[in-house]
C-alpha cells in the first residue's frame, strides 16, 4: 500500500484513472450528457492522422493513437465518433469496435460490418492520401 507522499506505480495510476472514467460512464444520466474519455499518454506516445480516399464514399480521416500498451484508431462513422482498439492479426493492423472491423495494411484500408456476414463486401475500401499533410 502506498503511503501518503509516496510515488504510485504507473499501473496503479492508470487503474485509478480508469476507475474515475468507467464509474461515471455506467450512469445513464451522465452518458446522455456527452462524456469525455481521457487516456494517459507516456513520453513515447504517437498520434498520427491519416486521410483516406474511399471508393463511392466521402474521404475518411483516422487518428491512430499509439501509446503502448494502448493502440487505438479513432474515426467518424455515421456522424458518431468511434474508438476502435487494435487486436492481434497475422498481417497488417486490425482495429475493432462493436460490429466494426477496420483493417489496414500499407496504404490500403477496409471497414467491415461483421453483422453483414464473414463473406460480405467491405463497407468501405480506402487508400491513404499520400498528398495529405
Amino acid at each position: 500500500m502506498n503511503k501518503p507522499g509516496s510515488k504510485q506505480s504507473g499501473a496503479l495510476r492508470m487503474l485509478r484513472a480508469l476507475a474515475l472514467i468507467v464509474v461515471p460512464l455506467a450512469s445513464p444520466a451522465v452518458a446522455d450528457t456527452g462524456t469525455n474519455l481521457g487516456l494517459i499518454l507516456g513520453g513515447d506516445a504517437e498520434i498520427k492522422t491519416v486521410a483516406y480516399a474511399c471508393e463511392n464514399h466521402d474521404p475518411v480521416t483516422v487518428q491512430y493513437v499509439n501509446a503502448a500498451p494502448n493502440f487505438l484508431a479513432v474515426m467518424q462513422l455515421a456522424g458518431q465518433t468511434v474508438v476502435l482498439v487494435n487486436v492481434i492479426t497475422a498481417s497488417g493492423a486490425k482495429y475493432v469496435s462493436g460490429s466494426y472491423e477496420w483493417w489496414n495494411k500499407g496504404n490500403t484500408a477496409t471497414l467491415h460490418d461483421v453483422t453483414e456476414g464473414l463473406d460480405a463486401a467491405p463497407v468501405l475500401s480506402c487508400t491513404a492520401d499520400t498528398l495529405a499533410p
